[in-house]
């Protein structure tokens, strides 16, 4: 049934242009304007729209994931640019850089957590 069709996310912000300055100058995304809100073209030909809600709530949840070759050089040039990483205790209890070392521990890929500037859950996460 949509085998065909072009499939894309979509999530809200409460600020379209601190979310723009974000997406496209911090994190090196493609990223346009619309009439309605912002879209991102992602490598493999992906795309994200993200659109303004007045009453927006931040997900709870991870929306975006970004695989990375590197994720102590991601992580670190992250940081460089004023991203805080997420830290967690317990069964993904991330070291003093805000990484889980689930490669390590054979409990799946190191990966990183942080918040857009509207308080989305974004991550990098090391190609395995």
């Amino acid at each position: 049934m949509f085998k065909d069709t072009h499939a894309f996310n979509s999530f809200s912000v409460n600020d379209l242009a601190k979310a723009k300055e974000f997406y496209a100058q911090t994190l090196g995304l493609d990223v346009s304007e619309m009439s309605v809100g912002l879209s991102i073209k992602l490598a493999g030909g992906g795309d994200i729209f993200i659109y303004p809600k007045p009453d927006h709530t931040p997900a709870t949840f991870t929306i975006l994931n970004f695989p990375v070759k590197n994720i102590d050089i991601t992580v670190d040039e992250l940081t460089s640019k004023g991203v805080r990483m997420e830290n967690y205790d317990g069964e993904m209890k991330t070291d003093q850089k805000g990484i889980f070392r689930g490669k390590d521990q054979n409990h799946g890929p190191n990966i990183a957590w942080f918040k857009d500037p509207a308080g989305n859950i974004l991550s990098v996460l090391e190609e395995m």
